[in-house]
């Protein structure tokens, strides 16, 4: 598996939607602020994968599994336009077949 290109492809997906949010959010990075980010349950980061994952910008969740913060790379506070990117980012993940979800917190 080449795991760097799926996360190019999701990481790519993933700025799109956060760009399209932005834009239909008339460009306006407005409250409410916070943090999006995916949560990977069916990998450890002491495998070959978890460690091809870790090069790429993915740690250990406290609450288990491995996590990616921010995935749309996206420079504005919204959490709802980071989250809709890491969602994007969670959905093809799981379309190639990890267990991954998206998850935020108001900041």
């Amino acid at each position: 598996m080449d795991f760097a290109a799926i996360h190019a492809q999701a990481t790519a997906a993933a700025t799109q939607v956060a760009d399209r949010a932005l834009a239909r959010n008339g460009g306006q990075d407005s409250c409410p602020c916070g943090f999006a980010w995916v949560t990977v349950y069916d990998v450890k980061l002491s495998t070959k994968l978890g460690k091809e994952m870790a090069k790429l910008g993915f740690s250990k969740a406290h609450g288990g599994g491995i996590q990616l913060w921010n995935p749309s790379k996206s420079l504005v506070q919204n959490v709802d336009i980071k989250l809709e990117g890491a969602e994007a980012y969670a959905g093809l993940l799981r379309h190639h077949g990890f267990k991954a979800y998206a998850n935020s917190r108001w900041d």
